[in-house]
């Protein structure tokens, strides 16, 4: 992998060390083609680049899609990439998708409680943090156009087939954490499925030409 020109805080750093792009099977590489496409173009005519991560309710693999992705643009100096996440209803960020982010490295502070928490997410110390929480995909505090749609949950996918103000819509579907909440096997799995993310969202930035 390329060196940081962005410096990540170290335990980031660690957990991107172990990031196999080799692990991304040639079925997944075609499904992550479009938005490698997407980012290039606006790249390579200096546009700035709006990606708004969606699934159901916006509580876990749109999270982890956002904050990985943000990360990745730094990690490359990808400039100008700005990364969103939504869902076609809102409920919360699960906390075991945040823990699972401080355990990889991420600095979190919980900005408001409630039934649906703010968090901050910061992946190092100057740049202004992703402030994380649920809400749906058309809310005021995403973008309302020019903007590239990924869609990470399939019931999301079937759901949005026409997402207003969207250029692009790209499904990019994960299997869902929750299935084992609650069970000896959560954490495991919930790195496990951040992982996978990360490794893919970092193939997608690593193929970007500035």
């Amino acid at each position: 992998m390329n060196l940081t020109q962005t410096r990540l805080f170290p335990e980031i750093e660690k957990t991107i060390q172990q990031l196999n792009f080799e692990s991304i099977t040639a079925e997944r590489k075609i499904i992550l083609q479009p938005l490698i496409d997407y980012i290039q173009l606006k790249v390579t005519n200096q546009q700035e680049i709006r990606l708004n991560f969606i699934c159901t309710h916006n509580s876990r693999r749109s999270h982890l899609s956002q904050v990985w992705a943000q990360t990745a643009a730094a990690f490359y100096s990808i400039k100008n990439t700005f990364c969103y996440s939504g869902g076609t209803e809102a409920t919360a960020l699960f906390p075991m998708a945040a823990q699972t982010l401080s355990k990889q490295g991420f600095q979190i502070e919980t900005i408001s409680q409630g039934n649906n928490p703010v968090y901050s997410i910061k992946h190092n110390e100057n740049t202004h943090p992703i402030i994380g929480f649920s809400k749906t995909f058309d809310n005021s505090f995403n973008p309302q156009s020019e903007f590239a749609a990924i869609l990470t949950c399939s019931s999301a996918d079937q759901g949005c087939p026409f997402i207003a103000g969207a250029e692009k819509r790209i499904p990019i579907t994960y299997e869902d954490p929750k299935a084992f909440d609650n069970t000896a096997q959560q954490a495991e799995k919930y790195e496990e499925r951040s992982l996978q993310i990360a490794t893919e969202l970092f193939y997608v930035f690593a193929q970007i030409q500035k």
